[in-house]
């Protein structure tokens, strides 16, 4: 298990402070201190410490609302508000013995799903009103003379905050929708950008690093193409990976990942710059994606490569075309003909689904797609500076260190992708509160 040395920028777990970064301008340098607020369960022992947060970009500040300052908001209480209403209205229609004259089966059937789907957020935001009103009540007894009776009003309101902060958590997580996308498996794919040898050394690193990650999760790892350098870096790779939460926790890998270190070919002992991306591609399951075989090409070719006897003596290889799109997936990695086309069609499957689920949700969620790009340095989304010995995500301004130990694709690298779902939940609820977002 890899030592962990990194920053933790955001507290972990459902007791944690719940944040949300609204953007804001300073023209002081790029670093900010912050205060995070945590807890040690053995001993209910609540603390504080401050860290320093280095950004990527110098102008921006983050600035961290707590669970607190966050149900204080008026544009939050007004979208509970609304959320109450609406349930309400539905609950009384479906309910309504004159429904069938004023609805239709279709407007009806929307109705009990709104509320299938809202009551647990309508019941713990009652639940949260209850306890508010215990803890006001409680609140007056605590100036009561009667010293017994005070005793007994601090341990009821100890009860009621803990209660209170647990429900307001519980607010906020069912706010957040699920993306269907997160319970797929994927397809990794990795490709050498910008630096020729030294970007397909590091190309090659980093696939393991992903294979590593896999095996930490106890997900499986399998190959679907592998095409290496002549010093032994990688040019491109794929593979399938299949787990519990597998997309969920590897998406924001997707994008231009750079390095920054003096190459083994490096006689000179100068720092290189190069590149490599990473693409993430849901896994679709059969019954959530089809392919009509009619729009397939599917060829077959001699294995080239290192790989033993069956290499240029079979037509093992197999490339399959989807005429509709010009989307291509091959396979070679297997000496059954029949293995390959069913790892291309995998990896087809997932280029496919993938096409669709981006042009889906980049009509909600524009701002917030990773684009590959033209694999260029500038596009980073991370870097691996090994002078430094550090690792830094651009879009959070997250950074932690020992590369060795993220390279083995363990905890560090759970650190990171933990950090950047937490950073995309506190997005997704700035962009669902937007339109009532007017104290801010």
């Amino acid at each position: 298990m890899a030592y962990r040395r990194a920053v933790n920028l955001i507290p972990k777990g459902k007791e944690c402070v719940f944040s949300l970064w609204i953007p804001c301008f300073q023209k002081s340098p790029n670093v900010i201190r912050q205060t995070v607020r945590f807890h040690k369960h053995a001993n209910n022992y609540c603390g504080r410490t401050t860290r320093s947060l280095h950004t990527g970009t110098p102008l921006m500040v983050a600035k961290l609302l707590s669970v607190d300052e966050l149900f204080a908001k008026r544009s939050l209480q007004e979208y509970l508000k609304k959320m109450e209403t609406e349930y309400s209205e539905c609950l009384r229609a479906v309910n309504s013995s004159v429904t069938e004259e004023l609805y239709s089966e279709d407007e009806l059937r929307v109705k009990r799903t709104k509320v299938s789907l809202l009551a647990p957020l309508i019941q713990s935001i009652r639940e949260l009103d209850t306890k508010q009103k215990e803890m006001a009540e409680t609140e007056t007894l605590l100036k009561d003379e009667d010293p017994a009776l005070r005793e007994l009003a601090e341990l009821e309101s100890e009860g009621c905050l803990q209660d209170i902060q647990h429900l307001r958590q519980k607010i906020l997580d069912l706010l957040i929708p699920e993306e269907e996308a997160d319970l797929s498996d994927l397809v990794l794919e990795v490709t050498a950008g910008v630096g020729g040898q030294e970007a397909m050394l590091f190309t090659d690193e980093v696939f393991d690093m992903y294979q590593g990650y896999a095996q930490h999760h106890g997900w499986s790892f399998d190959i679907l193409e592998h095409m290496t350098s002549e010093i032994g870096g990688l040019r491109h790779a794929s593979a399938s990976i299949s787990g519990p939460q597998s997309y969920k926790r590897m998406k924001f890998e997707s994008g231009v990942h750079r390095v920054q270190r003096v190459p083994r070919t490096e006689k000179q002992s100068r720092m290189h710059t190069s590149t490599m991306t990473v693409a993430v591609l849901p896994q679709p399951t059969e019954i959530s994606f089809t392919i009509n075989s009619k729009d397939l090409r599917i060829e077959t070719k001699r294995a080239s490569g290192a790989g033993g006897q069956h290499v240029n003596t079979t037509d093992s290889a197999v490339r399959i075309v989807h005429l509709p799109t010009g989307v291509v997936a091959e396979c070679q990695q297997e000496r059954s003909q029949i293995k390959n086309k069913e790892k291309a069609m995998k990896a087809l499957r997932a280029k496919l689904y993938s096409m669709k689920l981006e042009e889906e949700t980049s009509k909600r969620y524009n701002q917030r797609k990773i684009q590959i790009g033209t694999k260029g340095r500038s596009e980073k989304i991370r870097t691996y500076n090994f002078a430094q010995d550090r690792i830094t995500d651009h879009r959070i301004g997250m950074t932690v260190h020992d590369i060795k130990s993220f390279l083995l694709g363990e905890d560090l690298l759970d650190e990171m992708n933990s950090a950047l779902q937490e950073f995309s939940n506190q997005e997704m609820l700035a962009e669902l509160l937007g339109e009532n977002n007017q104290d801010s």
